[in-house]
């Protein structure tokens, strides 16, 4: 993209300098537009339009309720075109890699940074209005059908295909016997970003929540905690989840560690599938990269005893994983 699209032409963004950045693993383009002192992201959702009523939907309640979402600036929702505050370049991601900015890290761990993370969610799940009215539910039936995408990717018999929605469908109501709130689906370090001209939580500035729904408050805390693409510090999730639990004495802990447990175990084999599926459409790092720890990390998930049917599922159909 040499210039800013038509829907630009009539703003100060016209003759903008445009320079394309960084990208997800989805069909997103994003490109960083510069007009003198000012910057602005450009998000180019033109082959994925479905996510871009979601997106304004979401980005507008966080900021109501006290979050760091991007503004948007224009909009041209025909074409899947939006104009976004630019957050800047340093992802909680980076900034671990590189060992934290010293000042905002007051140690050379990476806790900070997750302490930040989780107090987000701790605030997020104590707001009265946390969930947007009729917004779409994370639940059991649309949960299967996520991780049916398993069974696309790794073909078994039809008595095996019966057995895993089966297995499934027996543990995973019992995720949903923790709270609900609002479930931002991709909660982890690539999608925050430190933003340190800001106060408290809202220093860190969300991104990629388009697929948000109201769901149990374990999942956002699994998808930072069991991260498919970094390993944590020892003790690091143990540390982040008694934070969070310190601010909810009500939460029964052994009901929540079996939905930390079932949810962990969904996420993992979700995302082993997902993998697997970007390798066969020519992007094999994620599956060379990061598919051996998320191997692991549903290993130590399928050790809940809630879990043990489904353990022994993958034993049976897919001893590999």
């Amino acid at each position: 993209m040499k210039r800013p699209p038509k829907f630009l032409q009539a703003t100060k963004w016209e003759a903008a300098e445009v320079r394309a950045i960084t990208g997800d693993a989805s069909a997103r383009r994003y490109f960083r537009l510069r007009q003198g002192n000012e910057t602005a992201i450009l998000m180019d959702a033109s082959n994925a339009r479905e996510i871009v009523a979601p997106f304004l939907q979401i980005s507008s309640h966080l900021r109501q309720a006290g979050f760091s979402a991007p503004a948007v600036l224009e909009r041209d929702e025909e074409n899947g075109l939006l104009l976004l505050e630019d957050f800047g370049d340093e992802t909680f991601s980076r900034l671990l890699d590189a060992g934290g900015p010293p000042a905002f890290l007051s140690h050379s761990d990476s806790e900070k940074l997750f302490e930040l993370a989780t107090d987000v969610l701790i605030a997020l799940h104590k707001h009265p209005q946390a969930v947007p009215k009729d917004l779409r539910s994370y639940h059991p039936q649309k949960m299967l059908e996520d991780v049916e995408l398993f069974l696309e990717c790794h073909p078994v018999s039809e008595k095996g295909s019966a057995e895993f929605k089966k297995v499934w469908l027996d543990v995973l109501p019992l995720a949903h016997k923790v709270p609900a709130s609002l479930l931002l689906r991709d909660y982890h370090v690539a999608n925050l970003m430190l933003l340190p001209g800001r106060e408290g939580i809202c220093q860190a500035g969300l991104l990629d929540f388009q697929d948000a729904y109201q769901g149990p408050v374990t999942y956002d805390l699994v998808s930072l905690l069991e991260d498919a693409r970094r390993d944590l510090p020892p003790g690091l999730k143990e540390k982040m989840l008694a934070r969070y639990l310190a601010h909810f004495p009500n939460h029964h802990q052994r009901t929540f560690k079996m939905s930390l447990a079932i949810l962990a175990a969904l996420r993992h084999t979700r995302v082993l599938a997902v993998f697997e599926k970007l390798s066969r459409e020519g992007k094999p790092d994620y599956k060379k990269l990061h598919s051996p720890r998320v191997r692991r990390l549903l290993q130590e998930a399928l050790r809940h005893p809630m879990l043990t049917l489904v353990k022994q599922w993958f034993h049976q159909y897919a001893p590999q994983d």
